[in-house]
């Protein structure tokens, strides 16, 4: 899809663009904490840098389809809401096939599934319009809850559904804002994004870090990742030694930030879309 030039390739084909070139963009980032990246499988035992990216390649269809069906929609409501439902279940289905069962992007999927729909309708208005279509109930959506849901649940915290629904404030809010103020200070872009997903987890009640390590590993990714961040951020020396602290502090628990990075990816879609804008 590369060797087209860009005026050849229809909305929804530069929609589905944007958001793979997201995922990638966010497994390839190193060093990230506990994450996969391309120094190795982070706290992961079941993933690696080639299935993520294999997983984001699968998803390219997904992401085209759900941005012509909002084109064709045209309008926020449940038709649309519950055309994304299916398009996104089949995506799931197809990265499983995959992966061979590993859930690589499931988080990914709802975020930036919304995400892509939205910016098809309203692109400058996009967080909005993925929380109000968020705030849609699916009728055909599995009763079951997700392990991220369930966690949710039982600490109180805020999930993806929440996150989403009230327009991916962690992203508007922390993400994006530090992004920005990093390429100011003329830290580098990969440490610009690095400081993105830093400034992401100081407040994200992450559901993965909970699943895995409970309030503990809570409290050590917000604290630590504030602390990357007083130090300088990652294109000091003093910001460095702190995330390699952290790194090692959130391998010891098994504690891996994915819905941070999740949202990482949401943030890089959202500023990619800005600038072509």
């Amino acid at each position: 899809m590369r060797a087209l030039k860009q005026h050849e390739l229809s909305l929804a084909d530069r929609l589905a663009d944007m958001a793979v070139d997201a995922l990638i963009d966010e497994a390839d980032l190193s060093p990230k904490p506990a994450l996969v990246d391309r120094r190795g499988n982070g706290a992961h035992s079941d993933l690696h840098l080639g299935l993520m990216h294999a997983s984001a390649l699968s998803l390219w269809p997904m992401f085209k389809e759900m941005a012509e069906a909002a084109i064709e929609i045209g309008r926020i409501g449940l038709p649309l809401r519950e055309a994304l439902g299916r398009i996104g279940r089949e995506g799931e289905q197809a990265m499983l096939v995959t992966t061979h069962g590993v859930n690589t992007h499931r988080g990914a999927i709802w975020a930036l599934g919304l995400l892509t729909a939205a910016a098809a309708l309203h692109p400058r208005a996009i967080a909005q319009t993925a929380a109000k279509l968020a705030l849609l109930d699916d009728r055909f959506a599995p009763q079951s809850l997700s392990h991220g849901a369930q966690v949710a649940q039982r600490y109180g915290a805020r999930g993806a559904r929440e996150e989403a629904q009230l327009g991916f404030p962690s992203v508007t809010q922390r993400g994006l804002p530090q992004l920005l103020k990093s390429r100011e200070q003329n830290a580098g872009e990969q440490n610009a994004r690095l400081d993105a997903l830093l400034a992401i987890m100081t407040e994200l009640a992450d559901t993965c870090v909970l699943y895995r390590a409970g309030y503990e590993g809570l409290a050590t990714m917000q604290q630590g990742a504030q602390a990357v961040l007083d130090a300088g951020g990652s294109a000091t020396l003093g910001g460095r030694r702190q995330l390699h602290a952290l790194d090692q502090q959130l391998l010891a628990l098994n504690a891996s930030p994915g819905g941070a990075a999740d949202l990482l990816a949401a943030c890089l879609f959202i500023d990619r879309l800005d600038g072509a804008l």
